[in-house]
């Protein structure tokens, strides 16, 4: 009835003109009744109270009009007045008392009753009547318990009211069972009240009732009913003991029952929604951390992994800002004071330290939150560390593709006038006689020159490659062969230690003799006092080998060890900065891993390949 199109306003508008227009029916209204009479809009804002209310509360009739029934009522009373008046909004009648704060804070007792101001099929707002009883409870404060109780029974028509001796049984029961439960009164008189509670909840009614008797105080629980067609509510008990004056012992006890089977099924959906939703925080890929105050409240799997800590207690009551980098604390504190005051942010970049001390690159949004009712930050983290690598992977592939199509470039233009001035040079030489040293240097750099140009050009069009199984110990012996002059000469030892099982792999045997040559001489290059070279051959998990070449050279610092696979980069004063490049390229096109390790002991060169 109340699902309209009509905004706030335009009802507020209906009301006030429907009232102007209507005033002899409002009118009626007052001169129903000699108590207060208000009208209040669909927020709850009061509207032409009569002289009544304003002698009633010591406001006046603009005070009022200023006034919410709620802010009248006070925070105690704020809830049940807000809850009826929502009902009547929805288009039932509301009974019920309350008190509200007179002008001299002196609290009046009242007895409303709320009804829709329905306009054609539009509710506008609502109807207040309430009669002033705050004699009427004041006298019931004075009657004796038994006679307060007796008007109760008599009166009380909200809730299911019952009457039990001290073992359970109905004395008296009210008409509301049949409403709410559909049996009468005479179906249950003399039967035991425990009969229609529910056997899982049977235990917890009887300690209830211990209580009640032993203690003689109000006992208030939750149970489930049985209905007269066999299904089952949810009820609220009250309890109250009946005393003797005489005696002082208990002699009956006065219950009042209500329906919350409604609040019940509220519950139940709010704390599935929250399992769901917790469910959905626990198993999301991201790591999410709830904070306040900066502190660290709550913490997901994803976030213990991504941090590196064991236990969520570590992360417990932490400050978010111990594990920020301190160039980001500022950024971050920014960030969220805006979310804070309902701005929004999108992700942004970061550095924060793990458990371990290490630095990873994450992004990081944060959300406003409300957790265990109080204002919070969500923050979702992610790591991106994977992301940057990408990139850099995609960027050293540019740089790889831009070199290559490069050095295509350089070797055809070069090649050809070299292979000219080769020729002619060769002619020059073999008509002179006399000292032919410097034909020899120009020969030899010529014949360096072409070895880049062969270099550039594999870098550009790798080489066709010619797979067979091969012995790789063999493989390693004749290059020990070829190196151990050069070794020899710069008194250096190679030592080789081969596992006894002899591996067979599929490989080009002249590409990977290229990339063992490269190893060496590079070590060689590294030991310019001399020492010892080990090349160690060793099994790698089921269907792997492992290579390791070791030297004892004064290592790689680790700015030039993050580049060496960049091309043309070289710290040589003669070299292409194409060796490690191309070297990589021949393992990975054998399916295999390349990886350098270096400190200042020495350089540790693996190569992980798969056996036949």
């Amino acid at each position: 009835m109340n699902s309209s199109t009509f905004s706030f306003k335009e009802k507020r508008q209906l009301l006030l003109k429907y009232l102007e227009v209507n005033p002899l029916h409002y009118k009626s209204i007052i001169d129903c009744t000699p108590d207060i009479v208000f009208v209040i809009d669909i927020e709850g804002q009061i509207i032409k109270p009569n002289r009544a209310f304003e002698k009633l509360s010591g406001y006046s009739s603009e005070e009022l009009t200023q006034m919410t029934l709620q802010k009248l009522m006070g925070s105690k009373h704020a809830d049940k007045s807000l809850h009826h008046f929502e009902l009547a909004l929805k288009g039932s009648i509301q009974n019920f008392d309350c008190s509200i704060f007179h002008s001299n804070q002196n609290r009046v007792d009242l007895k409303f009753t709320l009804f829709p101001v329905v306009v054609g099929s539009e509710i506008l707002g609502v109807y207040g009547v309430a009669k002033d009883i705050t004699e009427i409870k004041h006298t019931r404060r004075k009657l004796d318990e038994k006679e307060f109780l007796y008007q109760l029974l008599k009166n009380n028509s909200l809730g299911m009211i019952t009457t039990t001796g001290l073992d359970g049984d109905f004395i008296y029961i009210s008409p509301a069972f049949l409403q709410i439960l559909g049996y009468t009164p005479d179906e249950l008189l003399g039967t035991t009240s425990f009969g229609l509670i529910h056997s899982e909840d049977l235990e917890k009614a009887r300690s209830n009732l211990t209580n009640v008797l032993k203690k003689k105080e109000i006992g208030v629980d939750t149970y489930r009913v049985r209905k007269k067609n066999g299904g089952y509510i949810w009820v609220e008990c009250l309890c109250k003991p009946l005393i003797d004056f005489n005696t002082n012992h208990v002699k009956e006890i006065i219950s009042v029952i209500r329906d919350i089977s409604d609040r019940k099924k509220a519950e139940e959906d709010i704390r599935n929604s929250e399992a769901r939703y917790r469910n959905i925080i626990e198993h999301t890929p991201d790591a999410i951390i709830v904070v306040k105050d900066s502190i660290i409240v709550f913490s997901n799997d994803s976030s213990l992994e991504l941090l590196g800590a064991a236990t969520k207690e570590e992360l417990q009551n932490k400050s978010i800002f111990d594990f920020l980098h301190k160039e980001y604390i500022t950024s971050a504190q920014r960030r969220i004071h805006q979310v804070m005051n309902g701005q929004t942010v999108d992700f942004k970049d970061y550095k924060i330290y793990r458990m371990d001390g290490s630095i990873l690159e994450v992004e990081v949004k944060p959300v406003s939150t409300v957790f265990q009712n109080e204002p919070a930050i969500h923050l979702f983290i992610r790591d991106i560390s994977k992301r940057i690598q990408t990139q850099q992977l995609l960027l050293q592939s540019e740089k790889l593709t831009v070199a290559g199509q490069l050095a295509a470039g350089i070797a055809h233009e070069i090649r050809n006038p070299l292979t000219a001035i080769k020729g002619f040079l060769q002619l020059m030489e073999a008509k002179l006689t006399d000292d032919k040293t410097y034909f020899d240097i120009i020969t030899s750099e010529m014949d360096r020159i072409e070895i880049i140009l062969s270099e550039l050009l594999t870098l550009a069009k790798p080489q066709d490659m010619k797979f067979v199984k091969s012995d790789i110990e063999q493989i390693l012996e004749s290059v020990k062969t070829l190196i151990d002059t050069q070794a020899l000469m710069n008194n250096i030892e190679i030592i080789t230690l081969y596992e006894t099982n002899i591996f067979s792999i599929f490989c080009d045997e002249n590409q990977l003799k290229q990339v063992f040559i490269n190893f060496l001489k590079n070590s060689i290059e590294a030991m310019p006092d001399g020492g010892k070279i080990t090349i160690e051959l060793r099994s790698h998990g089921i269907d792997k080998l492992k290579l390791l070449f070791i030297d004892e050279g004064s290592g790689i610092p680790d700015h030039i060890l993050n580049r060496i696979y960049e091309p043309f980069f070289t710290t040589k004063e003669t070299g292409t900065g194409l060796g490690l490049m191309i070297s990589k390229q021949i393992i990975e096109n054998h399916n295999g891993t390349l990886q350098i390790r270096s400190d200042k002991k020495g350089t540790i060169v693996e190569v992980i390949l798969p056996i036949f």
